[in-house]
């Protein structure tokens, strides 16, 4: 979807990211978004074709700006590769702890778009949750951690199980035992990865 400097469109997608995520897209009509946008609904379908349209770029907003968060968090963490994955997580608990937080809007969305899986902003979710799983896996191989993607495929079921229990609990322990159990995966594989024998090791057992 391209981008624009255009002052209108962010307005417009301002206003829809703040009550889409705040209450849900279906329950948010576009002349309510118009309002809040202080904008008639003519100007708005000027930007944005659909309502639809608006979804989609809502989500397409949150994507870099969550991706960087995720990134930051990690590379300002210190100790070993297990207590920065374990940052991702401590963080996420924060953020959840905040009265205005309604958990993750790319799961929320997809959960209110389930039987329309063609919809652009399923495909958008989907993307943005392969670019986090595909930058955590990179990490990790540079690392030197063994089987990154396969670790990376559990670490991301742990983040998202997290967040789809915090909507029904409303308890950010959740998350941060999630991490806890994120941060051992990666230290087992650690410890895998150190016992396992060298290549000129496995030369010297193969004589």
């Amino acid at each position: 979807m391209p981008r624009t400097s255009d002052p209108t469109r962010d307005r417009i997608l301002d206003a829809a990211s703040r009550l889409f995520y705040a209450q849900g897209i279906r329950a948010v009509s576009v002349d309510a978004v118009a309002e809040a946008a202080e904008l008639t609904k003519r100007t708005l379908y000027y930007h944005f074709k659909s309502k639809d349209d608006l979804v989609a770029a809502y989500l397409q907003s949150r994507d870099q700006p969550n991706l960087a968060l995720f990134a930051k968090w990690f590379n300002a963490a210190d100790g070993a590769i297990a207590d920065k994955v374990e940052a991702i997580f401590t963080h996420l608990a924060k953020a959840a702890r905040h009265k205005k937080w309604k958990g993750c809007g790319f799961l929320r969305t997809a959960a209110e778009l389930a039987n329309m899986p063609g919809h652009p902003a399923i495909k958008i979710g989907s993307a943005h949750k392969k670019k986090f799983e595909a930058w955590l896996a990179d990490v990790l191989a540079t690392a030197g951690v063994e089987e990154p993607q396969a670790l990376t495929r559990q670490i991301v079921l742990l983040m998202d199980g997290a967040f789809s229990i915090m909507l029904v609990h409303r308890d950010a322990s959740y998350v941060e035992a999630a991490g806890k159990a994120a941060a051992a995966l990666v230290h087992l594989s650690e410890i895998r990865t150190a016992e396992r024998p060298s290549l000129s090791n496995k030369s010297q057992l193969s004589r």
